[in-house]
């Protein structure tokens, strides 16, 4: 009988990461999360049994990349109170997504992360059922992260070319999802409060899965339903601080200028009367697929060392986090973190702000601990990283020397934001597809694992 082959340390360590990483994305399925929230059974969520009992009629707007999940959810327990109901979905998730919707559902597959005009006949198609919704009604909104780019409803004299071109501008000059949004609201009908102004005279609900830090709900797709505390002003300022407002289309500078002199309606404020018809209840947040990943990470014997967010430059959080791997002691230790980092895109290569980070990581940890048995995860919990058809990618202090004797540069590939090819040519790629949900990026590292 031949000897019996057992797994590597480097297998036992990349199973357990990736066991880590399907428990959070288990935690954060759109069904489990609408279930709870209708039950009343989620904090903040104490009011949305009576909001559904009171209303005579209810539509419903789904839109995001967890909307076939939220709305398949909800029309299987909505029943015949369930009146005209839209998914907006990315044109990129397969028509078989967990929790697709039946047929009594109307689907618009939509352009992530840059619109396009499928983003703005979504927007439009949302905007007439909420003007359809009147007194005695319910609009539910359920709302999750990818919603800005999927409906797109440029304001007057902007066009969806000029729209397209300065969000372009701003993904690419790295600008965060706060500044995004800030300019978005401002150049559009739908945000900044636009669905919610749009009703006439419905009950508002919107049941959100939040992918942004601190659960803003001005830049949770763009706050559709919500206040927007920024202004025209500020918009203005996030382009000339990008060094993009001398190069932004006309109509998006005359658009905002217009705006600043008060010529133009701004978008809804905090204290408006329109907001004490809705109700914005966060259904799940990052800090609800990290919670599971911890609970996950002691069921496989890890001491759980949860760390700080992850925000500012995907190169920067990659090498922080590479210096505490490698300063953490004791025995079996699993390293969690979770947030949106960013990348001030400098390079023509291939990749996402998890893959950028994890690239960082492993130069560093070539440096810090390459003595250290240590394993790592970068991955969205969308499972898409950027525009590639990847979560995320493992790392470990061998990494980059592994690179090397390729033949691939792995500092060359971190300077050309191009981490996507090599990590492929490796087979360090976590591959999940859409998940169908979306509550930002985490971050798993095992210690002496």
């Amino acid at each position: 009988m031949g000897a019996v082959s057992t797994p590597s340390a480097d297998a036992l360590a990349r199973r357990d990461l990736t066991r880590i990483y399907a428990a959070a994305v288990s935690a954060a399925a759109p069904a489990r999360l609408v279930g709870l929230a209708l039950g009343g059974g989620r904090a903040g969520a104490e009011r949305v049994p009576a909001l559904l009992a009171d209303a005579s009629r209810i539509f419903l707007v789904a839109a995001g990349k967890a909307a076939r999940g939220m709305a398949a959810e909800l029309e299987a327990r909505l029943g015949p109170k369930l009146g005209e109901a839209l998914a907006i979905v990315p044109s990129a998730a397969p028509a078989g997504a967990p929790g697709a919707a039946r047929n009594t559902i109307r689907t618009i597959a939509a352009a992530h992360p840059v619109p396009d005009a499928s983003s703005q006949r979504a927007a439009e198609a949302a905007l007439e059922i909420a003007g359809r919704a009147g007194p005695g009604d319910l609009l539910l909104l359920a709302l999750s992260g990818g919603a800005s780019s999927l409906m797109a409803a440029p304001a007057a004299p902007v066009t969806l070319a000029d729209k397209i071109a300065i969000n372009a501008a701003m993904l690419r000059a790295g600008a965060p999802i706060r500044e995004l949004n800030i300019v978005r609201r401002h150049l559009s009908v739908i945000k900044g409060g636009g669905l919610l102004r749009a009703c006439a005279g419905a009950r508002v609900l919107s049941l959100i899965l939040s992918d942004v830090a601190q659960n803003d709900l001005a830049t949770i797709g763009s706050g559709p339903t919500a206040a927007d505390p920024t202004t025209f002003a500020e918009a203005i300022a996030v382009l000339k601080r990008r060094g993009l407002w001398g190069r932004a289309p006309k109509s998006i500078r005359d658009r905002l200028e217009r705006g600043a002199a008060g010529e133009a309606a701004e978008t809804i404020k905090p204290g408006d009367s329109l907001l004490a018809r809705v109700d914005n209840v966060v259904i799940g947040d990052n800090r609800t697929a990290l919670e599971a990943a911890a609970g996950a990470a002691a069921a496989a014997g890890y001491a759980v060392d949860r760390w700080r967010e992850l925000y500012g430059e995907a190169d920067d959080v990659g090498r922080a986090l590479s210096a505490h791997l490698s300063a953490v002691g004791g025995e079996r230790v699993c390293v969690i973190a979770g947030g949106e980092p960013v990348v001030t895109v400098r390079g023509q290569g291939q990749g996402g702000r998890a893959q950028q980070a994890a690239l960082a990581m492993a130069l560093e940890l070539e440096r810090l601990g390459r003595s250290r048995r240590i394993a790592a995860l970068f991955a969205g919990t969308d499972g898409i990283d950027g525009p590639t058809g990847a979560a995320g990618a493992f790392v470990s202090p061998r990494t980059a020397e592994r690179a090397r004797a390729a033949g691939l540069d792995p500092a060359a590939a971190l300077a050309r934001n191009d981490a996507h090819p090599l990590f492929a040519a490796l087979g360090d790629l976590l591959v999940t597809g859409p998940t169908g949900t979306n509550l930002s990026d985490i971050f798993i590292g095992l210690v002496n694992c």
